[in-house]
């Protein structure tokens, strides 16, 4: 198995973009959907609910302050437990399932890129797997920002200033894996939720169908 960048680890399936784009609705979704249908499948997130996610979580809320790189380093962290821990993806993807996150370190690459530059995150975030597509769903900044407003908190990068910087540093995020080997496939999340999840289903469709094959 190939874990360096530019290594496509099959069956991963990953769901990025800005606050408020709906990325958890269509994993959530997507999860139960292809559990229903009898495959194998396993839903994550990240900053993950162990322990090192939930301190995470903390520093995003503003309970606890760090810095940009501290912050990039304790993703980081929580990523390797995500992946390599007990009953994490690559145990699950080995043994036969499906896995879907929502977020991975293509947020490390935007959110904590735009303060301490993509170099940080690059090198901690150097020996993971590629996902073997990314859906990186697209919506104006505005849109986001009305949608964040409607939940009960926000975190330290939820405001229209960051969320403007971490957009284009997503865009920068996702060049610089354009000819990695992983799938990109770009959606509009300004449609209806049944229309993005028609294209989100069209996205992975030949991904599901092989392992569907396979299981």
């Amino acid at each position: 198995m190939q874990t360096r960048h530019g290594g496509v680890l099959r069956n991963f399936i990953v769901l990025e973009g800005i606050d408020g784009t709906g990325t958890t609705t269509q994993m959530e979704r997507l999860g139960d959907e292809l559990a229903k249908a009898g495959l194998p499948v396993w839903t994550s997130f990240e900053p993950t609910d162990l322990p090192t996610g939930v301190f995470v979580r903390k520093v995003l809320s503003g309970e606890i302050h760090a810095l940009p790189g501290t912050i990039a380093r304790l993703f980081a962290a929580d990523r390797y437990e995500h992946l390599h821990g007990r009953g994490g993806a690559i145990e699950r993807i080995e043994h036969g399932e499906l896995v879907i996150f929502d977020r991975y370190f293509f947020s490390s690459l935007a959110y904590q890129g735009m303060d301490c530059g993509m170099e940080v995150p690059l090198g901690l975030n150097a020996d993971f797997p590629l996902p073997e597509i990314l859906l990186y769903f697209e919506l104006d900044v505005e849109i986001a920002m009305s949608r964040v407003a409607r939940r009960p908190g926000r975190d330290i990068y939820e405001t229209h200033e960051a969320l403007v910087r971490v957009e284009k540093a997503y865009d920068a995020a996702i060049d610089h894996f354009a000819d990695s080997g992983m799938l990109t496939v770009r959606l509009d999340a300004s449609l209806p939720i049944v229309e993005v999840s028609r294209l989100v289903d069209e996205a992975i469709a030949p991904i599901v169908e092989r392992f569907r094959s396979h299981s």
